[in-house]
């Protein structure tokens, strides 16, 4: 049986290169996720997603399976304590397409279990925190945080 995906596209009004940046860069991911996001993005590496907070609580690991900027950034999904456990990671892929002034950002998170605490997550967190990242690059301020 297929494992369910949640796939996201949103219209953008940047450059792929300041896209890029925005999904990767710790201080600009804390202004659209409260989150931010460590690794040295090689294929390989391992990636942490924290609390932007003082306390830098880890919320996500994973690894990073393929870096291709400004257009393509493919890394798997998994909570700390599921971390030496590879079943239990998921997949996110971003791809960045120009389209003239604008990009088409698609995030692509799949390998998920049907019904799990991930799976419900996720789909309501991606829709915000995109949001957020589109607001933040097109008009210079992340949404109120919405969660």
């Amino acid at each position: 049986m297929d494992k369910p995906k949640f796939v996201y596209v949103t219209y953008i009004s940047t450059s792929p290169e300041t896209l890029w940046n925005a999904l990767l860069d710790a201080e600009v991911t804390k202004k659209y996720w409260q989150h931010v996001n460590v690794s040295d993005w090689k294929p390989g590496s391992r990636w942490e997603h924290r609390s932007a907070d003082l306390g830098r609580e880890l919320r996500l690991v994973g690894k990073v399976i393929e870096s291709s900027p400004p257009r393509r950034l493919v890394i798997t999904w998994a909570f700390p304590a599921d971390e030496e456990q590879e079943e239990k990671h998921t997949r996110v892929t971003f791809e960045i397409e120009p389209l003239g002034d604008v990009v088409r950002l698609t995030v692509t998170h799949d390998r998920l279990e049907p019904g799990s605490e991930m799976l419900n997550g996720i789909t309501e967190g991606w829709p915000k925190v995109l949001s957020s990242l589109k607001t933040l690059l097109e008009v210079g301020r992340p949404l109120p945080k919405l969660w």
